[in-house]
């Protein structure tokens, strides 16, 4: 299987070798496929996060859960990308949200990798107009148990629980912006996904987000759950932990989103001990 990561130069070594995908997509509700159509990669399709990488939300499942195995085939199919296919995904926020589609294909057994740097990384010319590619076929796989954790995984203290989304939403001094409650799951570390880039938008050395992971209490003796709001940018965590040669993780699909919900399940604020 492909590595998790690639970088610019190689992605344009093996522009004929690869499927482009563009995630990109915003917290503040901004249409990704507009900056897609302003510009985009050679080739790039563009895949639209709650179309085809997520179901709709609720509050027993969060506002990202893991959308239906078909669905998400039947979006793949449709943008053209098969089952023995390379994907190569990038955004414009390094890596955090196309890490949502990289997880999702590599778990499920394809070859998918993250554009280290993502738009901002590529040297060459961009395109305006939509891709165009022949509908694939890509077959429709469970999500594998091994991969996902639940809120009682997230819970156990025998796990690494690492949270991605930004520093001070973990630490809950304030209402949160987007979830019912503010705060973490008890426990949990706080390992912003987007700290683990450097001023050029591309990740830092492998040493230094080692370092990272250990500090937020990823020992590689203890089971990895990794989680944000709503399981997209935790995507990013897991990638970037397989990246650094740590293993893989499971991901907690409903994050904040759905646990904060939930009036039984207790939310922690400040920094964990």
């Amino acid at each position: 299987m492909i590595a998790p990561v690639v970088d610019a130069a190689w992605t344009a070594a093996h522009l004929d070798d690869v499927v482009l995908a563009d995630v990109r997509w915003y917290l503040d509700g901004r249409p990704g496929r507009a900056e897609y159509d302003r510009g985009h990669l050679p080739g790039a399709v563009f895949v639209e996060l709650d179309d085809w990488l997520a179901a709709p939300a609720s509050p027993e499942a969060g506002r990202h859960p893991l959308p239906d195995p078909e669905v998400f085939a039947r979006g793949m199919r449709e943008l053209g990308i098969g089952d023995d296919d390379t994907v190569v995904a990038y955004d414009d926020q390094g890596g955090v949200v196309a890490a949502r589609l990289v997880w999702m294909l590599r778990v499920t057994g394809h070859d998918a990798a993250l554009l280290d740097g993502g738009i901002g990384a590529w040297e060459g010319a961009l395109e305006t107009a939509p891709a165009q590619r022949a509908p694939a076929t890509f077959t429709a796989r469970p999500w594998p148990a091994e991969a996902l954790a639940s809120p009682d995984d997230a819970a156990d203290r025998a796990n690494a629980v690492i949270d991605a989304r930004q520093r001070e939403r973990y630490l809950g001094k304030g209402p949160d912006p987007v979830d019912p409650r503010p705060g973490h799951i008890p426990g949990a570390r706080s390992l912003p996904a987007r700290e683990h880039l450097g001023p050029d938008g591309r990740l830092l050395d492998r040493d230094t987000l080692r370092a990272r992971f250990a500090a937020a209490g990823v020992d590689g003796a203890r089971r990895v759950v990794s989680y944000c709001g709503s399981g997209v940018t935790a995507c990013h965590n897991l990638v970037v932990l397989e990246h650094a040669g740590l293993g893989t993780g499971r991901l907690y699909p409903g994050s904040w989103s759905q646990w904060s919900s939930d009036p039984e399940r207790p939310a922690a604020t400040g920094q964990e001990s």
